[in-house]
């Protein structure tokens, strides 16, 4: 199932400023279900990619000891407006996640 990626740009100059929510559940598999006790099984993003016109900026392998909705943010220098920014993620249950924007002109 593919959960959603809130992400906002900013241009100041060449820099493209970049924030990112992402919609996860982040589970470490220590917790338990309330209503049953058993164990929550594990289920994080492993590798998450940001691209800058299908040119990869930025590649991470995250474990299980990230916050549940991680945020993200970054600088990409060279950007120019209506460039296209975008991020995928892929977790260890095999789902994945992608969204993409245009970089906004100044103002």
């Amino acid at each position: 199932m593919a959960r959603p990626i809130r992400m906002r740009v900013r241009l100041d100059g060449d820099v493209a400023e970049v924030r990112a929510l992402i919609d996860h559940p982040m589970e470490t598999g220590l917790r338990k279900d309330p209503g049953t006790g058993a164990p929550i099984p594990l289920h994080f993003i492993q590798n998450l990619t940001v691209s800058l016109n299908g040119k990869p900026v930025l590649e991470t392998q995250w474990g299980q000891a990230m916050a549940r909705n991680p945020y993200i943010q970054l600088r990409i220098h060279g950007a120019k407006p209506d460039d296209e920014v975008s991020i995928e993620w892929v977790d260890n249950q095999g789902e994945h996640g992608h969204a993409s924007t245009r970089v906004p002109a100044q103002g």
